[in-house]
């Protein structure tokens, strides 16, 4: 019986010495997370921005997170809702991702914001931060690295109160994105409005608007135009003679991601953000000239809440030693947002959307002769969006 026990007990501790060898190499197992932004058309500077940012901190960190070896699986949403449901259900179902990071798009995120987070898995935005997941439909499954989208539109609404700006013209697209943009704007300016026009998502000819404008003669025109809309707007309204005229305020308009296209057109202009690249803290240098060095451009705003999405994963990981399985501890991982980012201090507030400054920004010419936005002066400090008071988390 002895040599029976001896050898039970020795069989026991080699299965359990299997076991947690086992367990080892399955803490090990390489960490998958789904990029999914918009890649085609002439929003995808953008796009490509966020992933960039992404990548580069996935690099930097050397190809892992939380010391897990990270596969990085981009797929592009082409700006289409039915094409983004597909893409991301595949990441999930077929492809097994441990996170999904994306959209850029709002109503991106609406579409894909239940095939994603009803799986278990957590989904990051590096961009769209609509009001009502910020609110009544918050989320234990969504975290964003961005802003909510009233907030940079605040920025410019109250510059505009404050400069005693008696009457503006307000324009946006007509998606979610655009509505909370232009809700943001009129929180904080009271003055009158003598326009507020939606155009169509896309939109690249302004002719009837900047006619509208300027039979208006407002004292500011506030535009939120992203991409190649923002460069098609700012050349028309330089070209129509109206920047001598009037103040231009906007959001997402004149940055990094449309500067190299727009140019002087844009010099001299304002914008609401959450950051610059001459924003004066040591991770800020390192991160823009390590994304100058890798891509050979500007980082913008959207560069940077991707690079932090991966420095995010990577905090959390480190925290629960790898581990992603329990979600109710890689949650309480996320929320403690332990690193440090190129924007300086932010933390979450309990929708999981930052609490963070805000800035007003200028699009300047740098002697290398590339253009960027630079801080004329925060506007606000440790700001926590306005709908947070609505999500059931506390």
């Amino acid at each position: 019986m002895k040599g029976l026990s001896t050898v039970f007990f020795a069989t026991a501790v080699a299965v359990g010495g299997i076991a947690a060898a086992t367990s080892g190499v399955m803490a090990q197992d390489k960490l998958k997370v789904g990029v999914l932004v918009t890649l085609s058309g002439p929003p995808a500077v953008l796009g490509q921005q966020a992933r960039n940012g992404f990548q580069l901190g996935v690099k930097q960190l050397g190809g892992k997170l939380g010391g897990r070896e990270t596969e990085v699986i981009v797929q592009d949403d082409e700006l289409k809702p039915d094409v983004a449901v597909t893409k991301a259900k595949a990441l999930v179902d077929r492809d097994k991702v441990d996170f999904v990071v994306g959209p850029i798009f709002s109503n991106i995120l609406v579409a894909m914001m239940k095939p994603v987070t009803e799986s278990g898995t957590i989904l990051i935005s590096p961009n769209a931060g609509t009001s009502n997941f910020a609110g009544k439909d918050c989320n234990a499954n969504f975290f964003v690295t961005s802003y909510q989208n009233d907030q940079n539109h605040e920025v410019m609404g109250k510059y505009a109160q404050d400069k005693g700006f008696k009457k503006a013209f307000i324009m946006a697209p007509n998606y979610p994105a655009g509505k909370d943009s232009l809700a943001g704007f009129k929180r904080y300016f009271k003055g009158e409005v003598v326009d507020e026009i939606y155009v169509p998502l896309g939109q690249l000819d302004y002719s009837a608007e900047l006619s509208k404008i300027a039979a208006a003669k407002p004292d500011a025109v506030f535009v939120f135009l992203p991409g190649g809309m923002g460069v098609n707007f700012v050349k028309q309204f330089r070209q129509a003679g109206l920047a001598d005229k009037m103040a231009f305020l906007s959001a997402f308009t004149v940055d990094e991601s449309t500067l190299p296209a727009q140019q002087d057109a844009a010099l001299g202009f304002f914008g609401g953000a959450n950051w610059a690249p001459n924003l004066d803290n040591p991770q800020n240098k390192a991160f823009v000239a390590a994304y100058e060095k890798e891509y050979g451009a500007v980082p913008g705003g959207y560069a940077m809440q991707g690079y932090d999405a991966a420095l995010l994963i990577d905090s959390a990981l480190k925290q629960t030693k790898g581990d992603t399985k329990n979600k109710e501890a890689l949650r309480a991982a996320l929320m403690k947002a332990d690193f440090k980012s190129p924007r300086g201090p932010f933390k979450f507030n309990t929708n999981h959307y930052p609490i963070q400054d805000f800035y007003q920004v200028k699009v300047a010419k740098r002697a290398d002769g590339k253009y960027q936005t630079e801080i004329v002066q925060k506007v606000f400090s440790n700001y926590a969006d306005p709908h947070v008071k609505d999500c059931k988390m506390k």
